[in-house]
Order: structure tokens, then C-alpha cells, then sequence
């Protein structure tokens, strides 16, 4: 069982602000430089650093946010005016840094609640949790760290037992926290009694199962201005505040605070309510409670860093990570304001103006392939060449051939699926037309094939007799997946039968459901 004495009055600190827990690249690598700071260091030196290290992709993810939050407060980007805000927002460029006083004033303003341990307000915990579950009955540091199993749920990475659990430092800790408030599942969870309102269960984190996509510049520093999103003209500080800036916790039983801003709505849609119990001497996290941290959904439409989709019943709904997918085949996504599509993908709005601030930006995509519950699948992380400076509104030509190309590629992606799997049907006899192995080899040996054309075309800006390269590497693709069955006369039938897949446009499925709208599929 997990340890479950409540933290006491004179619980340890670990203060964020402080403590060495974001591991970092420097731009120059010298051996006296720290691996790992502290917030408030991270920001001021934004400008050294080149990258954060994070090797968990959806702390990552909801690292940034909380960092652009942070950011949009400091250089009082955060509301709209005075002025033009893309101009402003330049000058900030142009300074090279974060100003010193701006980020001591904002950081200093809220110290204490950076505390992960602070007795009433630790950072993005509820203290009233230790008297409103069971402390007998504690979620426990296994359950805490996602990638550690807990419960019935399958190993990852190593086994390991609730009943005598390694317990997790503090940087650890606090990394699998912030996942927790953006990824968490729903269903069940610890019991939480508030007044006469006493539930198990849990809505799922507002970026469950999706993928986010993030500028990043050659330093934090342009990584962290290129991804803040502008406000709109209404917006006012007062009243677009971060959960560490509410004046009191929240009533679980109320509905959730308004999102009324940039702030808010980047780190104020937690479904989750949870507390870490330090150990005694303060080093490291020993339980935890995770419960619901209100009875009402947070709508999560809007967030800027999500391609949003419309499904065929007219709902919008952000893609889903899929660790299958490589991220070429989002790049025009990112870069259109209509990419083509049958689920209507529209680009994630940061991207609209992340180039104003450097043109030599990549694309990071950060996410957790996951589905509504507990099952967690595989983590999403991949980056891109400096591309964005290519977006529609500047290079209309090839952006525009990006597309087509992207188009091109799954369009014989999946011709090559239908191919194989038909050939599998007729050669086995199968009951029908499914998944199979033959499928599964010739995915694994095309897309690679594929993304490698992709980007030898687009550095080369050569986008003529594209469908002819993408036909080729399909017809040998097949040629060899299905090599083994061509020497008997029931399978060169069957494969030559299904051949003619690769040259047969089909129109996407009338009733495609969500999972095969993500691939916003085109024939060429």
C-alpha cells in the first residue's frame, strides 16, 4: 500500500523558482554551466540557452505553456495594447533578453506559490485534499509518475511494486505533475468529498490523447516570444490569471473560473486536483493525492497550439497524437491557412504569427498518444527542419507545393495499404479486408521511404515528378512485401489481382470515423 501519512504543518520546501529541476542545452557549451535550473534562472538566461531537455514530451508541452504564460506576463505582451502588439512584441526582439527587473518583479510577486511544498498554496495543488480524500487510501507515487505502471495497468519502461515504490526526486515529480494537469485520464479516481458532493472520477486533461505544435528559434528566447499568442483586444490582466495569481482556490463544486485570456486559458483547463507528500527530509515526493478538480468539463476549443479538426457530425476536435505518423505529414497544416483535407484541419493560430518574430523557425510537435482512460500508448516527439519562414502569406508558391506533396505521398500511402491488405484478403482467404501483415511491412518500409522524399524535395525546392517517386517506392514497396507469396499460382493471382491498387483513386469513406479523419487523406 502506498505511504499515507498526511504532510505535516511544517512540510519541506522545494521551490521552483529556485531549484535545479529544468534540465537545459546552453547555446555555449561549457563545462562550468549548470545541466539543470531553476525557473527563475531558466528566464533570465532564456537568451543562453538553446533548448530545454526535457525527455518527457508532454511535460514538455505543458512546460512551454506555463513558460509562455510566464512570458506574456514579463513583457506585458499579455494584453493587447497600448499600441500594436506585433510591433511591441519586436522591440522585446530586439532587446535580446528578458529584462531582469520585469522577470524578478513577476516571479517575486507570487514566490511562495512556485513551492511545490508551501503548506497553503503549493504550486498547481489543492491543500484541502489531505481532509477531503482518504488518506488511507492515497493514488501513490507510481501513480503519480506516468510512465511507471500502477494498479493493473501494463509496464513501460521497468516494474515496480506499490508496496515498496522508488521514490521520485522532487524535479521528477514535479515533471509528472504537470502532466498529470494536461494529460491526465478520466474515469476513475481517489474520492474526493466536498460539503454533501462525494465523487470518484475524473474528466479527462484538456490535452489528452492530442498533439500540440510549438515555434522553436535557435535560443529559448525567441522560442518562448515566437509561441506567444496574441491576446485579444478585451483582455485585461486583473482578470486573466494563472491558478498561482487566484486570490482564493476555486469551489470544486462551482463551475470551473472563466478563461478570459491568454494566461488563463493556457494553464487553468486542469481537470485534476492533486497533492504531493514530500519525504521528511524534503528530497524527493513519498505520495500523492489525485482526485477531480471539478464536476464540470473545461471546453478546451481554442487552444493555439492544436491543429483543430471539424468531425463529420460538425464538431471541432483537436488531431490526435499517433506515433505512427511522422510530422511531415502535418508540416502544410502549419503552414496553410486551408490545408486540403476531408476533417478541415485548421492550423494552430500561434502559427500565424511566429514568423514575425525570426524566420529561421522549426516546428516541434510534443504529444501523448493516448486514448480517454488509462491506456497510455506511446510518447510524440519530433521536430523540423527552419521551414516556417516558407508559411502562405510569405512563399504562397511553395507553400502551396508543400501541400500538393504532402498530398502526393499518402495519397500513395494508402493506396499501398489497401493494396496490401486486398492481396492478404485474396491470398489467405481471410474473412475480409483487414489489417494484416502485409500491411503493417509495407507501412514500416514506406513511410521512412517517403518522409526521406519528402524532405530531399523540399530542400531542393523540386516539386516536379513528385507522383512519379512516391508511385515508385510504392510498386517496390508491394514488390517486396509480397514477394513471398509470388511463386505459387494462388499467389501471383492474388497479388496481381490486388496491384492494381496502386493506381485506383478512391474517394475517402462516407462515414469516416475520428481516427481516420486525422489522416486528412487525398488520392493523387
Amino acid at each position: 500500500m502506498p505511504h499515507n501519512a498526511p504532510p505535516s504543518t511544517t512540510a519541506p520546501t522545494y521551490n521552483l523558482l529556485d531549484e535545479p529541476w529544468i534540465p537545459v542545452g546552453w547555446t555555449d557549451s561549457r563545462p562550468d554551466l549548470p545541466e539543470n535550473v531553476g525557473l527563475r534562472e531558466l528566464l533570465l538566461r532564456s537568451h543562453e540557452i538553446a533548448r530545454i531537455a526535457v525527455a518527457l514530451p508532454p511535460a514538455l508541452s505543458a512546460l512551454y505553456r506555463i513558460l509562455y504564460a510566464l512570458t506574456a506576463r514579463i513583457t506585458e505582451l499579455d494584453e493587447a495594447g497600448p499600441g500594436d502588439w506585433g510591433e511591441r512584441r519586436l522591440d522585446v526582439v530586439d532587446r535580446g533578453q528578458l529584462e531582469a527587473g520585469a522577470v524578478e518583479r513577476v516571479l517575486g510577486r507570487y514566490r511562495p506559490r512556485f513551492d511545490l511544498f508551501d503548506p497553503q498554496r503549493p504550486f498547481l495543488q489543492d491543500p484541502r485534499l489531505v481532509e477531503q480524500c482518504d488518506s488511507q487510501n492515497t493514488a501513490g507515487v507510481n501513480k503519480l509518475i506516468t510512465t511507471r505502471p500502477s494498479g493493473n495497468n501494463h509496464a513501460w519502461f521497468r516494474h515496480v511494486s506499490d508496496t515498496a515504490p522508488d521514490l521520485p526526486t522532487c524535479a521528477e515529480a514535479a515533471m509528472h505533475l504537470l502532466v498529470w494537469h494536461y494529460y491526465g485520464p478520466s474515469g476513475r479516481c481517489s474520492s474526493r468529498r466536498v460539503g454533501t458532493v462525494e465523487e470518484a472520477n475524473a474528466k479527462a486533461g484538456p490535452l489528452r490523447s492530442t498533439l500540440s505544435y510549438h515555434p522553436e528559434g535557435e535560443n529559448l528566447f525567441e522560442t518562448l516570444l515566437a509561441g506567444l499568442p496574441q491576446p485579444a483586444s478585451t483582455v485585461r490582466r486583473d482578470h486573466d490569471q494563472c491558478p498561482w495569481e487566484w486570490d482564493q482556490l476555486p469551489d470544486p463544486k462551482a463551475a470551473p473560473p472563466q478563461l478570459r485570456g491568454v494566461c488563463s486559458e493556457l494553464t487553468a483547463r486542469s481537470q485534476h486536483a492533486l497533492l504531493l507528500v514530500p519525504d521528511e527530509a524534503g528530497s524527493g515526493v513519498r505520495d500523492a493525492f489525485i482526485t477531480w478538480a471539478y464536476r464540470d468539463k473545461i471546453d478546451r476549443t481554442g487552444d493555439p497550439y492544436l491543429i483543430w479538426q471539424t468531425s463529420k457530425d460538425g464538431n471541432p476536435y483537436p488531431r490526435p497524437a499517433d506515433s505512427a505518423r511522422a510530422l511531415w505529414r502535418d508540416l502544410d497544416a502549419l503552414l496553410l491557412k486551408n490545408p486540403s483535407g476531408t476533417a478541415q484541419p485548421r492550423r494552430p493560430t500561434v502559427f500565424e504569427t511566429a514568423s514575425e518574430v525570426s524566420e529561421n523557425l522549426r516546428a516541434r510537435a510534443l504529444g501523448f498518444e493516448q486514448d480517454g482512460q488509462a491506456k497510455d500508448i506511446q510518447f510524440v516527439d519530433a521536430s523540423t527542419p527552419p521551414v516556417l519562414g516558407l508559411r502562405e502569406d510569405r512563399e504562397p508558391l511553395i507553400a502551396s507545393e508543400i501541400g500538393r506533396l504532402r498530398a502526393i505521398g499518402e495519397g500513395y500511402g494508402n493506396r499501398l495499404e489497401r493494396a496490401a491488405k486486398k492481396a492478404w484478403f485474396l491470398y489467405t482467404d481471410a474473412e475480409k479486408i483487414a489489417d494484416c501483415t502485409w500491411a503493417v511491412d509495407a507501412a514500416a518500409r514506406y513511410w521512412p521511404g517517403a518522409e526521406t522524399e519528402f524532405w530531399r524535395r523540399l530542400d531542393h525546392k523540386d516539386f516536379e515528378g513528385a507522383a512519379k517517386s512516391f508511385r515508385t517506392l510504392a510498386e517496390r514497396v508491394y514488390q517486396d512485401v509480397t514477394a513471398s507469396a509470388v511463386g505459387t499460382l494462388r499467389g501471383a493471382k492474388a497479388c496481381s489481382q490486388a496491384r492494381a491498387e496502386l493506381y485506383t483513386q478512391h474517394k475517402p469513406p462516407a462515414k469516416a470515423g475520428k481516427a481516420r479523419q486525422n489522416l486528412t487523406v487525398e488520392d493523387v
